[in-house]
């Protein structure tokens, strides 16, 4: 057992709660800017004085329409300035903040709404509220469905405001974040006002103190705010004073970057992915692919030397002005660190980055420790490494390699589900389920998983067993296998059911083929073709299957595919059949 603990930089008041620093500084700074909303082709800024006006308008509209201390609220949307001011002004009316992916089906809107008993729910589009009206009858404590671009709002009066927003306390539950579990149904992650907090503060102040100090720090968000690292940035903006400005829409992303101008970047492995494929496609059109191919080359070579030698300083220089300056330029020309988390960055990609003089800093966690665990020190960035325990964390590896979390960042428990709770808390001991090695300096890397969950390359925790169960329901499928863990989308390999296919052959008068010739037959796959897109409908599309193979062998005992009880094995599989899978991502 070894673990490694890093003091805290900031405590909690016990009376404290996420919306005292956003009416303090409104109150001391009202004509500070601490947001950007998109206003056409531009940007304006909002100041501390109108930001609080509108989280109080909001809040007063909450109050207005019974909405209680304690009542839980839901937001589904894209990422907007409204989602923000939707956030806050549930916290000040003293209710808890219900996050919904906006690419949810109307079923896991039904439970996630159902199990937290939203008394309302914000919704963004159309599709929305059509999804919602699909399960509304089963949803027995919603009052109110609003859109969040037309929020509702009170009168100019105080009318006791103050004194309900004062009400809530660090130990106060702020908000239920659903997460997918290896077991299906996604579970509420408890989290305080403290929980959120103290992690923000003692990032913003301690671990990243760097990079939010910075005079004019500011950070263009684009990653859903129904995931707890977007939402741990937006509370640690407004704690840190740093401008934040929303875009939704990555399709234009490039250009908002070129014209917000941030000074920092947060985003999951799949965006620093395109931000390279990206350029290196750009540079082969343009019959520069060769140089593109050099100049990385000499980005990561500059980065992994401890003292590089003149002529790759010379080299460096020199494709610094040819190409890291443009890259840099696509990101707004100001950028010069970014914080990567949600699933494994990769040394090569990491080091390119820092080459270019961009440095990513990789970091570590889940929704239940409020986000980060650790992350890299700009002072002291190690890549490969998920970085240090943020302050006022305590890392641990067990005996059996299980990464443990223990600090002020650990959640409260699961929403109503206390054996679930036990099953992870142990004297304030949150059990990962990650493997992990901790170095001599208290720097984390991951090894592997010790539960089944996948974490795609854009940071979506996909729990594969309810894809799996839902389509071996199809009756000429026998086994199937969902990947997709660091890979850009999900994927799985599924195999025929022997004696499914006999009768079904005869039906459709293709009794000679073979299972080989059976697994490219057009009939059969649009069979398989409709199954999996069944199966999708019970997901979102960040989870749905994208590619999959049919096997031309089953699963079995005998071939060492099958437990006894006829559970696939799934590291043995992913070995026996690593072409199969590199195949679905080629």
């Amino acid at each position: 057992m070894r673990e490694f603990s890093v003091p805290a930089q900031v405590t909690i008041a016990d009376s404290a709660n996420l919306t005292d620093t956003l009416f303090s500084r409104a109150a001391e700074q009202p004509e500070r800017t601490v947001l950007r909303r998109k206003d056409g082709p531009g940007w304006r800024d909002v100041t501390a004085r109108e930001f609080a006006d509108d989280v109080a308008r909001v809040a007063k509209g909450l109050v207005a329409a019974g909405i209680e201390p304690g009542d839980r609220v839901a937001i589904m949307s894209r990422t907007h300035y409204e989602w923000t001011v939707a956030d806050y002004a549930i916290w000040t009316a003293g209710g808890v903040a219900v996050p919904i992916y906006e690419t949810s089906s109307a079923s896991q809107i039904e439970w996630i709404v159902g199990d937290s008993g939203a008394k309302a729910i914000f919704i963004e589009s159309d599709e929305h509220e059509k999804a919602v009206g699909s399960v509304r009858d089963r949803l027995s404590a919603l009052v109110h469905v609003w859109r969040i671009d037309d929020l509702p709002s009170g009168d100019s009066g105080d009318d006791g405001l103050e004194e309900r927003r004062a009400s809530r306390t660090a130990t106060d539950l702020a908000t239920v974040i659903y997460t997918s579990g290896t077991t299906g149904r996604p579970k509420g992650c408890e989290i305080t006002h403290g929980n959120l907090l103290a992690t923000a503060r003692n990032v913003v102040e301690g671990a990243l103190s760097e990079v939010f100090g910075l005079s004019e720090g500011s950070t263009l968000l684009f990653l859903p705010l129904a995931h707890v690292f977007a939402r741990l940035i937006e509370v640690g903006c407004v704690e840190a004073g740093v401008v934040l400005g929303h875009t939704p829409d990555l399709t234009g992303i490039v250009t908002d970057l070129g014209s917000f101008r941030p000074t920092f970047l947060l985003a999951v492995p799949r965006v620093f992915e395109k931000v390279y494929n990206g350029a290196e496609q750009k540079a082969s059109a343009d019959g520069k692919g060769r140089i593109f191919h050099v100049a990385a080359d000499t980005a990561i070579a500059y980065s992994r030397a401890t003292s590089p030698g003149l002529g790759l300083r010379l080299k460096h220089a020199l494709f610094d002005r040819l190409v890291y300056a443009k890259l840099r330029a696509a990101v707004g020309g100001r950028v010069t660190h970014a914080v990567s988390g949600g699933a494994a960055l990769g040394d090569r990609l990491g080091h390119f980055f820092d080459g270019v003089g961009i440095t990513i800093l990789e970091g570590y966690g889940l929704t239940e420790t409020t986000a980060p665990a650790a992350v890299n020190p700009p002072s002291d960035n190690r890549i490969g490494t998920v970085g240090r325990p943020i302050p006022g964390t305590t890392v641990r590896i067990g005996d059996d390699g299980e990464i443990m979390v223990k600090g002020p960042n650990v959640f409260a428990g699961y929403w109503h589900n206390e054996e679930a709770s036990k099953e992870v808390l142990e004297d304030g001991w949150f059990h990962t389920g990650d493997i992990g090695e901790l170095d001599d300096d208290g720097y984390l890397k991951i090894t592997g998983r010790k539960k089944e969950l996948i974490v795609t390359a854009g940071g979506k925790n996909v729990a594969p067993a309810p894809l799996e169960d839902r389509l071996r329901a199809h009756p000429l499928i026998s086994q199937c296998l969902v990947v997709g863990d660091g890979r850009k989308f999900v994927g799985c390999l599924i195999t025929l059911d022997p004696e499914a296919l006999e009768p079904w052959k005869e039906q459709h008068g293709k009794a000679s083929l073979s299972m080989a010739e059976l697994t490219e037959d057009p009939d059969l796959v649009r069979e398989i073709d409709a199954a999996v897109a069944d199966t999708n409908t019970s997901v979102s599309r960040a989870e749905s299957i994208k590619k999959y193979r049919i096997l031309d062998a089953d699963f079995t005992e005998e071939t060492g595919h099958l437990t006894p009880t006829l559970k696939v094995k799934r590291n043995v599989v992913v070995k026996d059949f690593a072409s199969e899978i590199e195949a679905l991502y080629s």
